[in-house]
């Protein structure tokens, strides 16, 4: 007995968003609502769709077949519906990542699309908890400073940032020649700026360049690396942070890089969604223009 075309979108539903509750909110249905009709598919299928996990579910072998049949038509009828034609209607994009490179980079990429009649809703946050909103339907794209782990996500390489050591003009006139003579302990008398109290940024830099730990704490903490700049532009101390938000303060000469080595730390940041064939063109539109002008970041 062929599914109910209903049941088949519900399933969609869940299987892009990775939990009943997210494709309920989708839907516009209750919670279980989308829990009958689930297994009332899986009863006339005779298999399980879904394992249930503490948090959403993961689908099975036999899901992941059946969603790579129906995604496809069942998205082209979508579109062909009446009033259903580019642009008409399209739900808002969900994009979260790092505020510092949605202001900076991102925004300015997607201002044409903005243009065009996309709708866009950014959220900024960072990486472990937007990949959770991610899987719970929250978000359609999150831009992540790590690759995610599993297969309940598919990621692609977006970029890679490069890290630099920078001090504004008056404290590199003091340390001049230093680094290279004592090494990472001439910066002890100069205040640290950092992002976060742990030090990540500044940790791995040491290890990286230095090749030792770091042995110092933080006079100024501000989680937003776009401060952190600013305050060292200012005077107020070093700092470690993204070449892409120094750039134009190092060609200004308000921030001068301290040292230069060879093999400067990267991260790669990836775009991030659930599997699956999108039901919203302008999330593909998203995705493809992101990618296409990260080439030239």
């Amino acid at each position: 007995m062929p599914a109910d075309l209903n049941l088949l979108r519900t399933f969609l539903a869940v299987h892009r968003a990775g939990s009943f509750t997210a494709a309920a909110q989708v839907l516009g249905l209750s919670q279980p609502t989308v829990t009958a009709q689930i297994r009332t598919l899986e009863r006339q299928g005779g298999r399980e769709l879904f394992e249930r996990l503490p948090r959403g579910v993961a689908p099975t072998a036999v899901a992941e077949d059946l969603a790579a049949r129906i995604a496809g038509p069942l998205d082209a009828l979508a579109a062909a519906a009446p009033g259903a034609g580019p642009g008409a209607g399209a739900e808002p994009v969900h994009l979260a990542g790092p505020g510092e490179l949605l202001c900076t980079r991102v925004l300015p990429a997607l201002a044409p699309l903005v243009a065009d009649g996309v709708r866009l809703r950014v959220t900024a946050g960072l990486t472990d908890p937007l990949l959770e909103e991610l899987r719970a339907g929250r978000h359609d794209l999150v831009i992540a400073t790590a690759r995610p782990r599993g297969r309940t996500l598919t990621a692609v390489p977006l970029g890679d940032e490069e890290f630099v050591l920078v001090a504004a003009p008056v404290w590199a006139d003091r340390l001049a020649g230093r680094l290279e003579t004592e090494g990472p302990a001439a910066l002890h008398e100069v205040p640290l700026v950092a992002y976060a109290e742990d030090l990540p940024i500044v940790r791995r830099y040491w290890r990286h360049v230095f090749g030792r730990r770091l042995n110092c704490r933080a006079a100024l903490t501000v989680p937003d690396l776009r401060g952190v700049v600013s305050a060292v532009a200012a005077g107020a101390g070093f700092a470690v942070a993204p070449r892409y938000l120094c750039a134009p303060l190092l060609d200004s000469g308000a921030l001068v890089q301290l040292d230069d080595p060879e093999d400067l730390p990267i991260n790669t940041g990836y775009l991030v969604q659930r599997p699956g064939t999108p039901a919203n063109p302008d999330l593909t539109r998203v995705r493809d223009h992101l990618l296409a002008a990260a080439r030239s970041w």
